[in-house]
């Protein structure tokens, strides 16, 4: 990738990080054409503990993940029509759901059932949460025997071709995420895997804060990518002795600010969701912070719409492409 410093304006370090109480109502809006949402399981494992973090915040929408453990396609009937009822009766509208499909659990060398099976069953699932984003990867590498690169490329690209045409018929779009997978971390790769893949169900997902965590820069990536990006996931982080420390949006190394910049810049709209890796990492086995999962998601979520209003001029150009 590109150098730490890349070629646009770097505002974090100006970032004003004080935050305020959580309160019913959002005390700062989002840009123009931009709305506010998190990633439920980071705030707490039960679907109630997530409603009631969004309903501090003030904001309307959720992304689903896992619910008391459970990824949302392998919830029974019951408890999915329970999810969809209270979350119809908080008013929050669902903008993604985060599926295993391709994900860093699933080498390219495993069952291709779990994933076509994975999609088949979010299909109605979305229908009746009203959304039509998937959140997808794009299959690591076998740690144990792993494929050369060019076989690695063939076969991942061949199953997301047929993944997307399967979320195209079902009328659903795949969102790939700069994560792990064989198109995760380098933009050729990414834009190789548009171009052969060639369907409009598979756009992608930039999550700031991945670069840390896979060695690359965030903001390098996105400059080749931003045109093509659909929904973004908001964390920050910065390196420790070789590990991955997350920090509130704004004091890690990530360039968050110069990254909403630059989507607002190129007239991007959509969702930005909060993923905090804070109190709770449902990932790592870390799912039940108590309240303290909750207060930190809140203090998250204050976090970031602070960070959004010192952002450049870029608001003004996003404005009016958004009009």
């Amino acid at each position: 990738m590109g150098s730490q410093g890349g070629t646009g304006p770097r505002i974090d370090s100006e970032i004003d990080t004080e935050l305020r109480p959580a309160v019913a109502e959002p005390l700062l809006s989002p840009p123009p054409g931009i709305r506010f949402a998190g990633i439920g399981d980071e705030a707490a494992p039960d679907l109630a503990g997530q409603i009631r973090a969004h309903q501090l915040l003030g904001w309307s929408a959720i992304e689903l993940r896992d619910i008391d453990g459970t990824a949302v396609a392998d919830l029974d009937e019951a408890a999915f029509d329970r999810v969809v009822t209270a979350l119809h009766e908080a008013r929050l509208d669902v903008v993604c759901i985060n599926s295993r499909i391709a994900n860093w659990a699933r080498p390219i060398t495993g069952d291709f059932e779990l994933d076509y099976g994975e999609l088949e069953r979010l299909a109605p699932m979305c229908a009746a949460l009203g959304t039509r984003h998937i959140r997808v990867m794009s299959y690591p590498n076998d740690p144990g025997a792993p494929l050369d690169e060019p076989e690695w490329a063939r076969r991942t690209i061949s199953r997301m071709t047929r993944l997307a045409q399967q979320a195209e018929d079902a009328g659903l779009v795949l969102l790939h995420e700069n994560c792990a997978g064989w198109a995760g971390a380098d933009p050729a790769r990414t834009l190789r895997l548009l171009a052969e893949v060639d369907s409009p169900a598979l756009r992608l997902l930039f999550d700031t804060g991945n670069g840390v965590a896979y060695g690359y820069e965030a903001y390098d990536l996105l400059s080749e990518l931003v045109t093509w990006v659909d929904h973004v996931q908001v964390k920050d982080a910065r390196a420790e002795a070789g590990d991955a420390v997350y920090t509130l949006p704004g004091e890690g190394s990530c360039r968050v600010a110069d990254c909403l910049g630059l989507l607002l810049d190129q007239g991007h709209a959509g969702t930005w969701t909060i993923e905090p890796h804070r109190a709770v990492r449902p990932h790592e086995g870390r799912t039940d912070a108590g309240s303290n999962g909750i207060d930190e998601f809140v203090r998250y979520g204050r976090a970031l719409e602070r960070l959004t209003t010192r952002l450049p001029a870029a608001t003004a150009t996003h404005r009016e492409a958004v009009r």
